[in-house]
């Protein structure tokens, strides 16, 4: 059967704002080229193929509390692009850029990181 959990919006808000206490000050987000597929999940090394587009480090803190189940990280304001892509994933890493804590799929649309 599959999972029916449903949980009220202070549970998920403080689901979402335990990722930026975890992750630290200054965590940062990578940007991968969409030339392979996401891995299946932060343990797994950064396969060769996708180019990295771009990297930020966030914060401090990574990100505001989250507001209606939505965590929006403190992306810089003068953030340039290392090279032009079309983004396909990302990964949030330790403010050390080497742990890997999460990643999602990346898009115009419809992605986890629009």
């Amino acid at each position: 059967m599959p999972s029916r959990l449903n949980y009220v919006m202070g549970l998920r808000n403080a689901k979402l704002d335990a990722i930026t206490a975890y992750l630290g000050p200054a965590g940062r987000l990578k940007l991968f080229s969409n030339a392979t597929s996401q891995p299946s999940g932060p343990s797994i090394a950064v396969p060769a193929g996708p180019v990295l587009l771009a990297e930020w480090v966030l914060g401090p803190p990574f990100a505001p509390v989250a507001v209606n189940a939505v965590l929006t990280p403190t992306i810089p304001t003068d953030v340039v692009g290392l090279v032009d892509g079309a983004p396909g994933w990302w990964r949030a890493y330790k403010n050390d850029g080497t742990a890997a804590v999460m990643d999602g799929s990346a898009g115009l649309s419809g992605c986890d990181m629009n």
